[in-house]
């Protein structure tokens, strides 16, 4: 009997280690591509940043169009902004049967907007406008740092990413209560992206806010960011929900978004950021940043210097444009730089910084008129400027350093080694370590950091000896079953309990004996979305992992070893995953331990090519290229209208052919196919005929199927 049940205990031991296995593989596999994938919207940003970096705009109207396409809202001034996002000019009509607000907010209203939502239900964009209008004068009041106290209420609750998650956000509510003057919440950012109800959370959560502004507090995350909003799917859903008012109600959000506070402090002791910190956090520094000028954290690096000499040049009085033969390009305004005074000494901090301040200024006022800037764009240049003009009597701080302090909260993740890095799986803000977190703390008398940004499968989880707590409230964030969700409540004693759940409907309507092989099925059903996934990756990338085969395949036979295929994938991919774990899932076995990787990549082909046949290598580059073409699709289309017009391609396809840059980029990006397809050299009206050509249906705009139909017949001519 006792050798029975050691054989028992000893199968069941092994059983539940190979199921742990293939959950951390998948869990691996979900998460190296979602890191990935971020690493590309990095890469799309630094081109376009290099693209306006190096190109010079030659008049008025391509300034006006640059101006719009990459910092579009920034130069809003308050009345523009209310005159272009006039609530009060939209009528409700009569037929409208959704839920109705009028301000100030009563719990009623709250009340009313969650049964609305359960109900599938919308805000009429009156409401909308009207909402948001009001939650940006309630944040503009609010400093960068909120400060909650554990002594005004019984406890205060913590929610990490939500992402669109409606039914989440219904579950929390369900489990611990409404907000209310005895129940204090922290939303902990991401609120939007991902999920397909990201407006609706926003509703939810700024008509507490507005109902509660001392119980409800709200952080910015990494997802509030229009940049962000443009590749993962929250502008392009808000628009399709509201096609006649979608672009104003995302003009405001994208405002809102850059007014929310960066940070929480619990009783002065619990630091709650969305990412993390780094060697360089300064929450002296974070409280003092004019947080509403970085509508985008992705548009805000500082340009090489070697990029800048030029325009240094100019703003010291060394222009050396050579002038016209005849004369016409002289600027008479150029003689009539100002000239710094006299700088006074540096012994008198005070002094100097004024002096600093007065000469930038001044500098700034003589570029405007020089470039004939009008004064709606005053605010963006001076945000540009190098010097912060906000506290004449504080501490002068660069942009560089400003946009580092936020980049890094929003975006940095912990790590177990000792010392802080550069983050490149994600592409931006660092790694810290245990060491870099007490240094935090001992220097602001902090007992430990709250922070959300990873997806735990527990929802939650300690790590840098319990100083750091990463909390995550999106329960089945890759796939149903992936992972759990959970929030945290701390008291006064500021011991942190945890709730955890799953908003999975289909687990609550299974029998006894079903929930007994449910996480086995639930684990088989979670990995093969992954292996999809990994596949999709894996055949997107068929030329690059060819190349790498056959750098092995020295003799030409078309056979590898499963060695050498496990290395070569992981040189081309990136993804630092157990290669030779996932092999059986992705390889057929071998008898000789040989791989014919034509046949394999012919296979992968197979699964994903769609009903039209594409040919191979053509459905290839769609796969790797469709998000960055979307995204670039969303940043040409300006008016979010889903739809690009021939003067928004016109000029886009300008700055991108642009002579005037300094050197031609080389990316993967295929703008350059059309031309040398169509054999069209870039004169206006060969603009003019290549942008008729791709409105393949002549209703004078390109949506996106034509605009992704173009990119494929140019890849598939050549």
């Amino acid at each position: 009997a006792f050798k029975a049940a050691v054989l028992i205990q000893r199968w069941y031991r092994r059983y539940v280690a190979r199921l742990e296995m293939r959950r951390r593989c998948t869990w691996r596999i979900f998460q190296s591509i979602e890191y990935a994938c971020e690493q590309d919207q990095i890469k799309l940003h630094n081109f376009f940043s290099y693209l306006m970096d190096h190109f010079t705009p030659s008049s008025s109207k391509e300034r006006d169009f640059i101006s719009r396409m990459f910092i579009s809202g920034e130069s809003f001034k308050e009345a523009e902004l209310e005159k272009y996002c006039d609530y009060e000019s939209l009528e409700v009509p009569d037929s409208y049967t959704g839920p109705r607000l009028s301000f100030p907010l009563l719990p009623d209203h709250a009340t009313a907007l969650l049964e609305a939502f359960k109900q599938k239900q919308q805000l009429h964009a009156r409401y909308v406008l009207n909402l948001l209008h009001e939650t940006r004068k309630h944040l503009k009041q609010l400093p960068n740092i909120s400060h909650v106290s554990t002594c005004y209420s019984e406890e205060v609750t913590v929610c990490g990413d939500l992402h669109g998650q409606l039914d989440d956000l219904f579950l929390i509510f369900y489990k611990n209560g409404l907000p209310s003057p005895s129940k204090s919440y922290v939303f902990n950012g991401d609120f939007v992206d991902r999920g397909k109800q990201s407006l609706e959370i926003l509703i939810v959560l700024f008509t507490f806010l507005l109902i509660y502004p001392k119980e409800v507090h709200l952080n910015r995350g990494n997802h509030e960011d229009h940049m962000v909003n443009l590749r993962y799917g929250f502008c392009a859903r808000l628009i399709a929900m509201s096609r006649v008012h979608g672009k104003k109600i995302l003009k405001m959000i994208q405002n809102v978004f850059c007014w929310l506070p960066l940070a929480t402090l619990i009783d002065q002791k619990v630091l709650i950021i969305h990412g993390g910190i780094s060697d360089t956090t300064d929450l002296d520094m974070l409280e003092k940043i004019q947080r509403n000028k970085f509508i985008s954290v992705l548009r805000g690096k500082k340009r090489k210097e070697s990029n800048r000499n030029v325009e240094i040049q100019e703003i010291n009085g060394e222009s050396k444009v050579e002038a016209d033969p005849a004369g016409k390009e002289a600027a008479p305004s150029l003689s009539s730089q100002p000239q710094p005074a006299q700088a006074p000494s540096m012994a008198n901090r005070l002094e100097f910084s004024r002096w600093v301040r007065q000469t930038v200024q001044e500098q700034i006022e003589w570029c405007r008129r020089l470039v004939d800037i009008s004064e709606s764009e005053e605010e963006e240049l001076t945000y540009s400027s190098v010097v912060s003009l906000t506290d004449l009597d504080g501490p002068c701080w660069t942009r560089q350093e400003e946009w580092k302090q936020i980049l890094d909260i929003l975006w940095s993740d912990p790590m177990p080694q000792e010392g802080c890095r550069v983050n490149r799986v994600r592409g931006g803000g660092c790694y810290f370590g245990p060491d870099v977190t007490g240094k935090i703390l001992e220097k602001y008398n902090l007992q430990f950091l709250i922070r959300s940004h990873e997806c735990k499968q527990e929802g939650y989880e300690f790590c840098h000896n319990r100083k750091v707590l990463t909390i995550f409230s999106a329960s089945n964030y890759y796939e149903i079953g992936s992972n759990r969700g959970a929030y945290v409540k701390l008291g006064p004693d500021l011991v942190p309990h945890f709730v955890q759940y799953q908003a999975n409907k289909a687990a609550h309507t299974l029998t006894m004996t079903q929930r007994q092989g449910f996480p086995v099925a639930l684990i088989s059903r979670v990995e093969e979305s992954a292996f999809r996934a990994l596949r999709e990756k894996l055949f997107a990338h068929t030329s690059a992992l060819i190349s790498a085969f056959k750098a092995y395949d020295k003799d030409n036979t078309g056979r590898i070893t499963l060695s050498n295929w496990a290395t070569a994938v992981e040189s081309v991919l990136h993804l630092g995953l157990p290669w030779r774990m996932l092999r059986p899932q992705l390889v057929r076995s071998t008898a000789d331990g040989m791989l014919e990787y034509k046949s394999w990549l012919d296979d992968l082909a197979i699964e994903q090519r769609s009903q039209e046949h594409i040919q191979s290598s053509l459905l290839e580059v769609i796969y790797r290229n469709r998000s960055n073409l979307e995204t670039i699709f969303r940043i040409i289309d300006r008016d979010h209208s889903g739809l690009i017009s021939f003067e928004e391609f016109h000029q886009t396809w300008k700055l991108f052919s642009s002579p005037r840059r300094e050197r031609r980029t080389r990316q993967n990006l295929r703008w350059k196919l059309f031309s040398s397809h169509m054999n069209i050299e870039l004169t206006d009206d060969g603009i003019n005929d290549l942008v008729r050509s791709i409105d393949f249906n002549k209703d004078g705009n390109i949506d996106f199927n034509e605009f992704l139909e173009a990119f494929r017949l140019v890849k598939q001519s050549q």
